[in-house]
């Protein structure tokens, strides 16, 4: 009896323990399924110049390591997220990565997803996180605040709104939210007050000991009178005078007098400001007529007895007068889209209240640059004129913006052309347009050459994303029209690593900078034009590729799917290949100059090869 009770006890023990084995498997396992589910969400929600579905299949970490690009395993769990700079589009919703429940860090900087930040809470374990460089709007989440081992917050560059949440974890030791649209007091939590004002420039409306800016008093009305309703949080306003930085400061006891004796003066100002009004008829924000030259009022003021000087940074500097149908103070009030973020600034589409449309680029990291340094520069590209070159109408300088306003191009980029809605549904760029654009861009690249060779690299800024398409019309064709944009900056920067030519073996090896540099640029575009692949910011990596599917006889490989099958222009396509890879030699001697380059792409005949097959000598 003993004996059946014994082993009564032990069959029971057993159920026990596999019964706990299979609840603790099962746990575990769904808590491994949620996360990989999670993280296909992520990638299904996000479009990108890597091919993530192909990537991320199966599961994410195995033996400790992830098959996944951008994936850190440790324990069979995902503990690492860095998809950084891989042109990443779309948005994400607010518990994307709730179960990635050991994540460690996440860094998606460099990108261009839009929408609201996610939500964190729950993450215990995150110590970096980096949202920089993206178009991420809507405040900051509050339960930001509650990530306890937190070290780095980078969520600079960007488009949020709203006010700063009081940030006291000790562990923070990085915290970067400048450029942005941030409003109201900094709080002045003890870790805050380890930061410097440049963790929280370019928010022109933010106040507080922090950013040497003090917040404004709030007067209670008077009784009775209605105080008309604020706008929501987290919305953020379509008007570009976000661009002014203008900060409000308390009155002084003598200001007031002065404020008495101008009110005196304002019928007078008005009578005077009526009478210049009907003999000068020059434009208004309306664009039927213009606003008065800043001579002729100084010249009326100077009749007053009162000369002054037109203060700096208050207007903006036209090339063309008969193009000056606004002045600062319209752009400011003008509705505006961002439509670019990148390494030299933030470029907004802007609406002129007459209906006319610019295109503003804010320029940024060139704090250091001098009044006459910018003016000088701006004042030669404001002279280019050349089909495949974006004109600059305007520019504005101040200490604390530098704006720069181009003619505004209808159409998309030629990187959106080449890479957006891969797959099912997406209209192929045709090689004859491909080859008419980059003919397009040889003449417009070779025009800077001559027009700026005092500059050691003309451009120094030549990708895909730089280069816009404009489409025209002609009978029953469409044409495309490539202008380039973003030259000429170089000399205006206090380091070059952010413009593409930091990708020539020239920049990397500390060696002299010549304009071959941008020819180095251009023939890394050719590429991307002919196989449909990204420039990686390896140097010269798709160019090492190439080479080496060229020696192995491999040739018609490395065209781009989309074009494959127009058999008949092989020919063609690997002459634009010789090219390239002439131009992207790692001796900065070895490449051809742009003119040159302009006569051998002009030789290529659309639609005719007199070989199909061509062996290419490298």
């Amino acid at each position: 009896m003993n004996s059946n009770m014994k082993h009564l006890r032990i069959f029971i023990l057993t159920v026990v323990i596999l019964i706990a084995a299979v609840s603790g498997s099962t746990n575990e396992e769904l808590l491994y399924r949620n996360e990989r589910n999670d993280l296909l969400e992520l990638r299904d929600s996000l479009r990108s110049a890597v091919n993530l579905h192909s990537n991320w299949t199966g599961p994410p970490c195995y033996n400790s390591r992830s098959r996944w690009f951008g994936i850190t395993c440790r324990n069979l769990s995902v503990v690492g997220i860095a998809l950084e700079g891989i042109q990443l589009t779309g948005s994400l919703r607010p518990t994307a990565l709730q179960n990635v429940t050991h994540l460690r860090k996440l860094s998606l900087r460099d990108n261009a997803i839009h929408g609201e930040l996610p939500s964190l809470e729950g993450l215990v374990h995150l110590r970096e996180v980096s949202f920089s460089g993206n178009r991420f709007s809507g405040p900051i989440p509050r339960d930001f605040t509650s990530l306890a081992r937190l070290t780095r917050l980078e969520l600079q560059d960007n488009l949020l709104n709203g006010t700063i949440p009081p940030f006291d974890q000790q562990s923070l030791t990085e915290f970067n939210v400048s450029y942005n649209f941030l409003r109201g007091q900094v709080p002045e939590t003890s870790v805050m007050l380890r930061f410097p004002e440049s963790s929280f420039d370019h928010n022109s409306e933010l106040c507080g000991k922090l950013v040497n800016n003090p917040c404004a008093v709030v007067v209670a009305p008077p009784i009775g009178r209605q105080v008309p309703p604020r706008p929501s949080r987290g919305t953020p306003s379509p008007s570009i005078r976000h661009l002014n930085k203008r900060r409000k400061k308390g009155l002084k006891l003598w200001s007031v007098a002065l404020i008495a004796v101008g009110a005196a003066l304002v019928p007078f100002m008005a009578l005077f400001s009526l009478y210049v009004y009907k003999r000068h008829r020059k434009t208004k924000c309306d664009g039927e007529h213009s606003e008065m030259s800043s001579r002729f009022i100084n010249k009326a003021m100077k009749e007053l007895g009162s000369p002054a000087e037109p203060e700096e940074g208050t207007e903006l500097e036209f090339f063309n007068q008969e193009k000056a149908v606004f002045n600062l103070n319209c752009l400011y009030r003008s509705s505006a889209e961002v439509i670019g973020k990148g390494k030299l600034g933030i470029t907004y589409k802007v609406t002129i209240e007459s209906g006319l449309v610019v295109i503003v680029k804010r320029m940024r990291n060139m704090s250091g640059v001098s009044r006459k340094e910018f003016v000088q520069q701006l004042q030669l590209f404001g002279r280019l004129r050349h089909e495949n070159i974006a004109e600059i109408i305007s520019y504005h300088y101040s200490k604390e913006e530098k704006l720069v306003i181009y003619e505004h191009i209808p159409g998309a980029s030629l990187f959106q052309l080449l890479h957006d809605n891969r797959g099912e549904g997406r209209i192929p760029l045709k090689w004859a347009t491909r080859l008419s654009i980059v003919k397009g861009i040889a003449r417009g690249l070779a025009y800077l050459h001559q027009c700026l060779p005092f500059q050691k690299v003309p451009h120094a800024n030549l990708k895909s994303s730089n280069v816009l398409i404009l489409h025209t019309h002609h009978l029953h064709n469409k044409n495309y029209l490539p202008k380039l944009t973003d030259y000429g900056f170089q000399p205006l920067l206090p380091h070059m690593h952010k413009l593409a030519i930091a990708k020539s073996p020239e920049y990397s090896h500390n060696r002299k900078l010549t304009n071959k540099a941008d020819v180095f640029c251009f023939g890394l575009l050719l590429l991307e034009v002919v196989t449909g692949r990204v420039p990686g910011d390896e140097e010269a990596d798709l160019s090492s590729w190439v080479r080496l599917a060229v020696r192995n006889e491999w040739s018609t490989d490395i065209l781009d799917l989309e074009i494959m099958a127009e058999k008949e222009s092989h020919g063609e396509m690997l002459k634009l290949v010789e090219i390239a890879l002439e131009c992207t030699e790692h001796e900065a001697e070895k490449r051809p100059r742009m003119n040159d380059v302009v006569r051998r792409i002009e030789d290529i005949k659309e639609g005719k090869s007199e070989r199909k097959d061509l062996i290419i000598e490298i």
